[in-house]
């Protein structure tokens, strides 16, 4: 299992690889990219800066050692990044390995909306005018 949060870029690859066992008849992959543009927000994003609190790289261990454990679970890695992102950047990559695909989707899922809920990690848009929005900061 791995659970990394590091500011080098991602690579999906080294997921798959991390996660590969001759029983495994599917491996689901989430890549959560910088997108150019945020609904709640008005303006063009241009990149992202995200922080992460002392105890975040816990969280994400602890989130992935929950969601490794399920008895379908052949293998899994996951690895958010932090610092500045330009758009169309890789901000957290998952694979799951299963027998079967379901369960791989199934779990892959769940995986990245717990992260998404529970780990202490802020991302700072950046907009084109110059201006910045905090997202997820409570």
């Amino acid at each position: 299992m791995i659970a990394l949060i590091q500011e080098a870029p991602l690579d999906l690859q080294f997921h798959v690889k991390h996660v590969s066992d001759p029983a495994a008849g599917a491996v689901a992959t989430f890549v959560g990219l910088v997108r150019d543009h945020d609904p709640s927000v008005e303006g063009q994003v241009t990149g992202l800066d995200y922080s992460a609190h002392p105890d975040a790289a816990a969280v994400l261990r602890r989130i992935a050692e929950q969601h490794a454990a399920d008895d379908d679970v052949l293998g899994l890695a996951v690895t958010h990044r932090i610092g500045h992102l330009d758009v169309g950047e890789a901000a957290i990559v998952a694979a799951v390995a299963t027998a079967h695909r379901a369960a791989a989707f199934d779990v892959c899922r769940a995986l990245v909306e717990t992260i998404k809920a529970e780990v202490p990690i802020w991302k700072k848009e950046l907009l084109a005018g110059g201006e910045h929005v905090w997202v997820g900061m409570t």
